[in-house]
């Protein structure tokens, strides 16, 4: 078996016993990059020399003995919307056109100061605004399952890379959905922490009370271990939390009999795909053979959560994009005749349509006479969501649902319809008006063979509840063994 088909854990252990090196698997890893990412285009940018570069570092450190990280040597892909320094970030935007990065992000310090190798930066929606990474600069990213389908979105390239064996361990951004439906969309295991767990400085914002950094792997022993490297507290972050960091990896083994799993009706609703719905009643049985209870619960406002995520989201989205003006970095409109001109060419050239939807839709309900009857009201909304989890957690150690209410659909399928497109996340956006913990696990396929994700929420900060949960249906099924084709 090829070094890119392993997960972390392997290789680090392979790493342990010096039976292979650093280098080799960076090798392997830029190797199948080239063999299938011009089928996939999950990349924007590679680094292979600076990676090739850092990956002889770790080794002759080993060779020294001299203390290693816990990644020591395990490549790692990030979001393009995460700084590293002197990297090209882009956030898939042309916008962005020529800037590198001043800074790292905190979550990519603790990758480098764990012996993680940075690899390159992944396709995504533009500035994280999509559900299939087909609003990209660069172009689609396709699923590696079936290349005529989207990936899912916007932190799709991640999850493709994973899939597709082109990096060993990938992060991403999750806004409403941004990890847990591509990782559900792409049959890999994809995390959003509670808000304030992992630091989001260096995150390029788009929902700034929505934002989280999380993790995208092949199994839940990845995510947990690398969870475990991106979490704790920054004080360069005014919302991350002073909270102890818990040894994620240790919780695996725990039994889950006896767990409460919630099982909420309104998540069961008409317009979800047939198979999908009887994927994740099979995993219910699976959960009961090990002694888990499922218990059916109720989240009554779950149906607002998507109209009072996009206005919630767009408003903030609306604040933060204001910078993008081609003034300090960037790109900037060649045509413009004065600084009007240079403002309104400079942002209708460099946002794509998507964007520019959302920030219109944002500074319309911002805007005098609106921000009551809609910004206001949608924060009323979001705090009744957030109280009928706190109610249902009374009850429950946590709730299962589908991740997506569909698998993968065919590129350009929703492009031209909005609303069908937003409801791809549907499922998955309350967590983050909640600010709960969530993942995705791989739960299925259809006959066709695309993945169907299932996913598990947690009380907040409970993130070890969730990975055991996961971890054991994991241990119970096959369905993260199965690899898709790709010559």
């Amino acid at each position: 078996m090829s070094l890119y088909s392993k997960t972390a854990v392997e290789l680090i252990g392979l790493l342990n016993k010096k039976e292979i090196s650093s280098r080799d698997i960076v090798s392997s890893v830029f190797q199948r990059i080239e063999q299938v990412d011009t089928k996939i285009n999950a990349f924007i940018y590679t680094d292979k020399e600076n990676a090739l570069k850092k990956a002889d570092e770790i080794d002759k450190k080993r060779v020294n003995a001299e203390p290693l990280g816990l990644l020591g040597g395990v490549p790692v892909v990030l979001k393009s919307n995460l700084c590293c320094f002197t990297w090209p970030v882009s956030c898939a935007s042309k916008i962005l056109k020529g800037y590198n990065c001043a800074y790292t992000a905190t979550s990519v310090e603790k990758l480098l100061r764990e012996d993680a190798v940075p690899i390159g930066y992944a396709n995504m929606d533009e500035f994280a605004m999509g559900s299939s990474c087909e609003n990209s600069a660069f172009g689609v990213t396709r699923n590696p399952w079936n290349t005529d389908c989207i990936p899912g979105g916007s932190s799709g390239g991640s999850a493709a890379a994973v899939a597709a064996d082109e990096t060993i361990l990938a992060l991403g951004s999750d806004t409403g959905g941004s990890i847990r439906q591509p990782a559900s969309l792409c049959g890999v295991v994809g995390l959003k922490p509670t808000y304030g767990r992992v630091s989001r400085f260096g995150l390029v914002a788009y929902a700034s009370s929505l934002d989280q950094i999380g993790t995208l792997t092949k199994t839940v022993a990845d995510n947990a271990l690398l969870l475990k490297v991106i979490s704790g507290h920054d004080c360069s972050d005014s919302t991350s939390i002073d909270r102890k960091v818990p040894d994620y990896p240790a919780y695996l083994n725990n039994s889950i009999k006896g767990l409460k799993i919630g099982i909420p009706k309104e998540y069961f609703v008409d317009g979800m795909d047939n198979e999908v719905e009887e994927s994740v009643k099979k995993s219910i049985k699976t959960f009961e053979g090990q002694g888990a209870v499922p218990v059916e619960i109720s989240l009554p406002h779950t149906d607002y959560a998507v109209a009072c995520y996009y206005i919630i989201a767009t408003a903030e989205a609306s604040a933060n994009l204001a910078r993008f003006d081609g003034i300090r970095y960037g790109a900037r409109s060649p045509q413009a005749e004065n600084l009007i001109d240079l403002y309104e060419k400079t942002k209708s050239d460099g946002f794509g349509q998507e964007v520019k939807r959302r920030i219109l839709l944002g500074t319309y309900v911002l805007s005098s006479g609106y921000y009551e009857a809609y910004y206001k009201k949608a924060q009323k909304v979001r705090t009744l969501i957030k109280n009928d989890f706190d109610t249902v957690f009374k009850k429950v150690d946590c709730i299962l649902t589908p991740t997506s209410p569909t698998p993968a659909f065919k590129i350009g399928e929703k492009t031209n319809d909005p609303l069908k497109m937003y409801l791809s996340d549907i499922f998955t956006i309350s967590l983050n008006l909640a600010g709960l913990p969530g993942i995705s696990i791989p739960g299925g396929f259809t006959q066709s063979g695309l993945p169907i994700g299932m996913q598990l929420a947690g009380r907040p900060f409970e993130e070890e509840v969730i990975l055991n949960a996961a971890y054991s249906f994991e241990k119970n099924t096959l369905f993260h063994t199965t690899k898709p084709t790709l010559s």
